[in-house]
């Protein structure tokens, strides 16, 4: 099976209401879809969510660097030479969710081929996964409103809080507000996407230390290396990194340096193979670990699913799959369902990803 062509296509859907926090906020799905072809007729399918305010990635630097570096690097190899592909993805710095997209196609090809999903290839722990919502910056009522729609309607039991605002107040006052709402069976973790300074986090969680919250989540940036490990080393509850930790190196780095007590697996970001180098890291050295959301469409969040339910570490905690609900739009063409609050793995051979063509040829922006 070898690669004789990658894809790198420009899409663009609609948020119908804006995700807003510490570091930004998205407003469009503005994301390329990869397709990596192979001489056999296997296609493998994966989606890469560009995050410049995290990453340095853009829309149109992932064509680019698809297009110009990695297409003509890999085409020729064979799907199966994962090692080979990633030596050669690994001359360029930096450009994770490029090569996170490469890693996961070249899976669902391997899938497909062997007759299998990815999902029991990776692992084949369980069908579906509990599902977490995050609730994004917006006044306490409607923060409240928000999760109350979303528990009733999907049943979702468990909520991101982002937080990160100045004053801490604001994000103190909306957490206590969905506490008192949802009521004390209802999980709630808090991500600050590194808003706030060492100390006004600390005197935040003294604040919600009556919530019962699971995780932190990058309260403060890691690069306050001596002010982090001072708030992690107080932290009540494990304190998650994430965009701090995007690689199994820095993991490894963040977690023995006390800079971290849990750590979030973003398959966009690390595709399926350095994700799975991540988990047994953190299995490892005996940390949690959840499966977190890069802002994904529909196929990210099926790629997520996927990794996440094939292992008995991240199927532990319910994994952030539902932001695609926000979108007004997606290119499936089977969307995906959330029912009593878990979404199942796709069945089929691979992912079981089917672009809908009408709506690929509706969003593209290249054509």
């Amino acid at each position: 099976m070898k690669i004789v062509r990658v894809e790198a296509i420009p899409f663009a859907i609609p948020y119908a209401k804006p995700l807003r926090f510490a570091s930004g906020e998205v407003h469009t799905a503005d994301h390329v879809l990869v397709r990596v072809h192979t001489d056999e007729g296997f296609v493998g399918t994966a989606e890469a969510p560009p995050r410049p305010y995290t990453y340095g990635e853009t829309q149109e630097s992932i064509v680019a660097v698809i297009d110009r570096i990695f297409a003509p690097q890999i085409v020729g190899l064979a799907a199966l030479e994962r090692e080979a592909v990633h030596a050669k993805l690994d001359r360029t710095v930096g450009n994770p969710t490029a090569k996170a997209a490469i890693d996961m196609a070249l899976w669902d090809i391997i899938g497909q081929a062997a007759g299998m999903p990815v999902s029991g290839l990776l692992g084949g722990y369980t069908d579906r996964m509990r599902v977490s919502h995050m609730v994004g910056f917006a006044p306490a009522d409607e923060m409240v409103a928000e999760a109350e729609k979303i528990r009733d309607t999907y049943g979702i039991t468990t909520f991101k809080v982002k937080v990160g605002r100045r004053p801490y107040s604001d994000d103190v006052a909306a957490c206590h507000a969905l506490r008192e709402a949802l009521g004390p069976d209802v999980g709630l973790y808090v991500d600050g996407n590194r808003g706030w300074t060492p100390s006004e986090a600390a005197q935040a969680l003294r604040e919600m230390d009556d919530l019962g919250l699971t995780f932190a989540e990058e309260l403060c940036p890691a690069d306050d290396v001596l002010g982090r490990r001072w708030l992690v080393a107080r932290s009540p509850v494990p304190f998650i990194a994430d965009e701090s930790a995007t690689r199994a190196a820095e993991v490894t780095r963040e977690l023995l340096g006390g800079s971290a007590t849990a750590i979030s697996i973003k398959t966009a970001r690390t595709g399926f193979t350095a994700s799975q180098q991540v988990l047994h890291a953190c299995e490892t050295l005996g940390v949690e670990v959840v499966m977190g959301n890069q802002i994904d469409g529909q196929i990210g969040t099926l790629c997520t699913v996927a990794f996440g339910a094939a292992h008995r570490t991240s199927a532990h905690y319910p994994g952030e799959l539902s932001n695609f609900l926000d979108m007004t739009d997606d290119l499936l063409a089977e969307p995906l369902v959330i029912e009593d609050g878990t979404l199942r793995v796709r069945e089929g051979n691979g992912l079981g990803i089917d672009i809908d063509p009408g709506k690929l040829a509706r969003y593209r922006q290249d054509s």
